[in-house]
């Protein structure tokens, strides 16, 4: 993979690579796949070693951890490719379970510069940052590849690579403008990683027929969940069985949820159709389940109130979300800060969300596709609104809750801050709705929390009280 020159005057940071490419291309998607294959093909740029690819709604980043976390506890050298990042871009680009240093990364940023300028064509942000790491996973010495899907899977930058098995996890509404309208339309999208003679992993057990009618045409045999591999499992242990493959007594994966199950699934299956080139232990399989750990997905830090941060934006996850939240166990109140994209169904995942919350702390965002804390307070109180109209229409005036309490914040970092001033040390605080909105409380290291004052025996502060 002999680099192009490169030309003077481009930077020789990282900092600085990320702030050049924000401003090189004229938009932040530009679906298709001509101009990365061009430069890919110029870079010389492929895998010796196997590659799995994940894609799907929601679940790609915690299934990619389960595969990373599992593959290291059998002794592979794995490299990971992950997306979007909480806090430092380097959390993309992960050798050995560690996140690579940014000097590791500027030469092969150099690289791809170098084999753009000579293809004569524009790659975005997502497309450019793919090629680097990309490249930088191909030249270590490493046993095994996982790539992250970002948007879809077809026109997806990640799709220049030929997976050995490829992950699709589940398909639900999200990114509709760019994939489609509906769940036949996005399945579509998400089966365009699938590769001739290469099992494709189906870890959601009905799954749209498009995605199914693709494997087919293009001859990807599909494992599907329910049907080709299955688990089980009670309150202490669970098992999973596949082809010429079964697992008992395997504790539960260390990512909290009730959907983990699923992913981990999934993953094993992925593993599984590997087999001959990369062979597991039990016990291999047993201490990456203990093992695993991912920011941000339901994750629970202890402290007074108790703390939950999840990256959930569309609807599917957000009602994961509330449902794992109702199971925790009973809290006086829950505190939502929440921000999110403007493009999200913000109304969807607040209908969600709204039994289980009791206040809302709303927040604004560093990137021009946020919805604004005025706006998302307002769609709060919409939400709410029609929720007691629901509620009185079917007669269930016992079911009405009184108006949540909303407050607004500059960012996430200050939206903590006030749900933390107005909490007491019972209660719990969720902070969901972006990777931006996580990344913001985060940025500063994990927050330890300690209310300000005891238990309150009043109810909420009324609306406006602020």
């Amino acid at each position: 993979m002999a680099a192009d020159p490169l030309p003077h005057g481009l930077p020789d940071t990282l900092a600085g690579w990320l702030t050049h490419l924000e401003a090189a291309h004229p938009s932040e998607i530009d679906m298709g796949l001509a101009r990365t294959q061009a430069v890919r093909a110029r870079l010389g740029l492929h895998f010796e070693v196997p590659l799995i690819v994940v894609a799907g709604t929601n679940g790609k980043g915690s299934t990619c951890a389960l595969l990373e976390s599992i593959l290291l506890a059998a002794g592979y050298r794995v490299g990971l490719y992950a997306k979007p990042h909480l806090v430092h871009f380097t959390e993309r680009c992960r050798i050995g379970g560690e996140s690579v240093n940014e000097a590791v990364l500027v030469p092969h940023f150099e690289a791809v510069e170098a084999a753009r300028a000579a293809c004569g064509v524009s790659l975005t942000y997502f497309e450019f940052t793919t090629l680097a790491i990309a490249r930088t996973l191909a030249l270590a010495p490493l046993d095994v590849v996982i790539l992250e899907v970002g948007l879809g899977g077809r026109l997806d930058a990640v799709n220049v690579f030929d997976a050995d098995v490829s992950i699709v996890t589940n398909v639900a509404l999200d990114h509709t403008d760019y994939l489609g309208p509906d769940r036949e339309s996005i399945g579509f999208e998400k089966a365009g990683i699938a590769r001739a003679g290469r099992v494709l992993v189906v870890a959601e057990p009905e799954p749209p027929d498009s995605l199914m009618r693709h494997a087919d045409a293009v001859g990807a045999p599909v494992w599907l969940a329910g049907r080709d591999f299955h688990h089980s499992g009670d309150r202490q242990q669970w098992s999973w069985s596949g082809p010429g493959r079964r697992w008992h007594a395997l504790a539960y994966p260390a990512l909290r949820g009730a959907n983990q199950l699923l992913n981990a699934s999934g993953a094993l299956a992925a593993l599984q159709a590997l087999a001959s080139r990369l062979p597991l232990t039990a016990q291999a399989v047993r201490l990456g389940l203990a093992r695993v750990s991912l920011p941000g997905r339901f994750q629970q830090l202890p402290g007074q109130p108790a703390l939950v941060l999840d990256v959930g934006h569309n609807v599917q996850a957000v009602s994961v979300l509330a449902r794992n939240l109702d199971q925790m166990g009973f809290f006086p109140r829950t505190w939502a800060v929440l921000g999110m994209m403007a493009d999200k169904d913000i109304s969807g995942c607040l209908r969600a969300m709204l039994p289980v919350v009791d206040a809302w702390v709303v927040c604004d965002l560093p990137t021009p596709r946020a919805a604004r804390s005025s706006d998302l307070a307002g769609r709060v109180a919409r939400a709410w609104q029609q929720d007691q109209d629901v509620q009185r229409a079917a007669g269930r005036v016992d079911a009405q809750r009184p108006e949540p309490l909303v407050l607004q914040a500059a960012d996430p970092a200050a939206a903590l801050a006030l749900a933390l001033e107005r909490a007491d040390a019972a209660d719990r605080i969720v902070v969901f709705g972006s990777f931006y909105t996580v990344g913001g409380v985060l940025a500063a290291g994990l927050p330890r929390l300690a209310a300000a004052h005891a238990p309150a025996a009043s109810g909420l502060a009324t609306p406006g009280s602020a």
